[in-house]
């Protein structure tokens, strides 16, 4: 009976938001009025962080939620890792979701769209913002690498409709080419899935890895491509070169909550992939030193780089913020790359303060797309004076992201460039924390200067006409949620500190 409870508390966070969706999906018509939807939608999400919480205590129990095969179950097993991941998702959901109460009436109400059509297509909305919760809290509770593929590729399918929202030219575009990507990357994955299979690798997902006595002899060289191609593969969601095309093509055309979504926790279901991949099936002792570690950090300090100059030089607001997405994502990655304990808590750290950051900045252009209709940086001299409180928000995220204390970007940046120093690397040590610099100087450069153009427009700006036009409070409550709690994680580091870092002592 004990068993039994466990298998229903871990399995209801996923089945629960998969259920929802599918009724809200399949009964959509009957939703024609918007209040009693997004009711409905409030009371999954808090309910989500219910589950959540009772499920985090079945934590270290296996629950097989059905067998593919006779040796190959999906599985699920809650650990450390899982409750970092699930926490941060059913937070995040719940905040953007209340966001986008408010800001889906502009996106529904188009000029020749009739009142069923409006509350319908909010209402498909909603359905897969659901599903997408449900099936990542399986990609977070996943103990195997079947059972997090499967649903990792639930998570691409049901995730598309966000990008395709709009169903312009431009968005059925951007969609094929995330679609495309994903695949491609997912494709990569599977490869190396494959050969690590077919030299008789353990698939479970073990603290430290599967490897303990070295790599399977004779079987070296194959391992360590099939590594590399699933960091690749995985790699892609969380917008690491050259996979990380669909990022600036899928945000502009996407509603600003699923861009919250999107940059904030989807593409740190790439990041968990590799963490699964690095420190749960091969480990660091069989990795570290190889080309392997070599080639990542490469790859990631060359996107950190490459996306703060693509943000700095992008002038569409929030195609800006995703090549900034770009780049402080593989801050998490080269965190990761160094398989060093140090940096590891700052990759950790960084998963955390940059979805609040982020999550935080893509609501901000969202609130001015929706008041003021102003999609590109040059047409925001003066917003402040207009939306004080939201570019304030933006201010304070900035700060964050730039790596500025009090904010918490700086808390995690720190613990990364003292990883690097204490890597062992050779060169690394030095490029790393070079690197990460010339990123935070060109992030003040594009994410500060809007600040500064909102608030100090200059001598020549004409103030007349301007009027206070802050959004509706269920827009503007999230927006502050999320950048008091960037200002509280800078100021009290210490308990996800203790917490990141009891986690890493399990992996080393």
């Amino acid at each position: 009976m004990n068993q039994l409870l466990i298998n229903i508390q871990v399995i209801a966070p996923v089945l629960v938001p998969v259920l929802c969706g599918l009724l809200l999906l399949v009964s959509g018509k009957k939703f024609t009025n918007g209040r009693s939807r997004n009711l409905a939608v409030s009371a999954v999400l808090v309910l989500q962080i219910v589950l959540t919480l009772l499920a985090w205590q079945g934590r270290a129990q296996d629950v097989v939620f059905w067998n593919l095969t006779k040796d190959i179950p999906v599985l699920f097993h809650i650990d450390e890792m899982s409750m970092l991941f699930t926490g941060l998702l059913a937070v995040v959901w719940l905040l953007v979701g209340v966001f986008s109460f408010e800001y889906m009436k502009h996106e529904d109400e188009t000029e020749h769209a009739e009142a069923h059509t409006r509350s319908l297509r909010g209402t498909t909305f909603y359905g897969f913002y659901l599903l997408v919760l449900g099936v990542m809290t399986g990609v977070g509770f996943a103990g195997n690498l079947v059972t997090f593929y499967l649903f990792y590729e639930f998570m691409t399918l049901l995730s598309m409709p966000f990008v395709l929202h709009t169903m312009t030219k431009e968005a059925i575009f951007a969609a094929k080419k995330y679609l495309f990507y994903s695949v491609a990357g997912a494709s990569l994955a599977v490869f190396g899935f494959s050969f690590l299979y077919s030299v008789g690798g353990s698939i479970t997902f073990t603290p430290g890895g599967v490897f303990a006595n070295g790599l399977t002899p004779g079987k070296e060289g194959i391992l360590l491509v099939a590594a590399f191609l699933m960091v690749v593969g995985f790699g892609t969601k969380a917008g690491m070169f050259p996979m990380h095309g669909w990022l600036p093509s899928a945000h502009p055309v996407a509603p600003a909550p699923a861009s919250a979504v999107l940059s904030g926790v989807i593409t740190k279901t790439g990041v968990l992939g590799i963490i699964r991949v690095v420190f749960y099936l091969f480990g660091t002792d069989v990795l570290r030193g190889t080309w392997v570690q070599y080639a990542f950090v490469a790859l990631t300090l060359l996107t950190v780089f490459m996306g703060s100059m693509l943000a700095y030089k992008e002038q569409v607001f929030k195609k800006r913020l995703a090549y900034s997405t770009v780049s402080q994502v593989s801050y998490v990655l080269f965190g990761i790359s160094l398989m060093q304990p140090v940096a590891f808590v700052g990759a950790l750290l960084h998963i955390v303060y940059h979805s609040v950051i982020k999550c935080t900045l893509f609501l901000n252009a969202g609130a001015v797309i929706y008041k003021t209709g102003k999609t590109k940086v040059e047409e925001l001299t003066g917003i402040g004076k207009e939306m004080p409180v939201t570019m304030w928000t933006f201010t304070i995220a900035s700060l964050g992201l730039v790596g500025i204390p009090p904010v918490c970007g700086f808390i995690s940046k720190w613990y990364l460039c003292q990883g690097a120093l204490e890597s062992g690397l050779g060169v690394v040590e030095y490029l790393g924390p070079a690197v990460l610099l010339i990123s935070a100087l060109l992030t003040a450069g594009y994410l500060i200067s809007i600040t500064i153009q909102a608030f100090f427009p200059g001598e020549g700006f004409d103030y007349a006409g301007l009027k206070k036009q802050e959004p509706a409070y269920l827009m503007l409550v999230p927006m502050l949620v999320f950048a008091a709690a960037a200002v509280l994680f800078g100021i009290l580091p210490d308990g996800l500190a203790a917490f990141c870092t009891e986690l890493g002592t399990v992996l080393f």
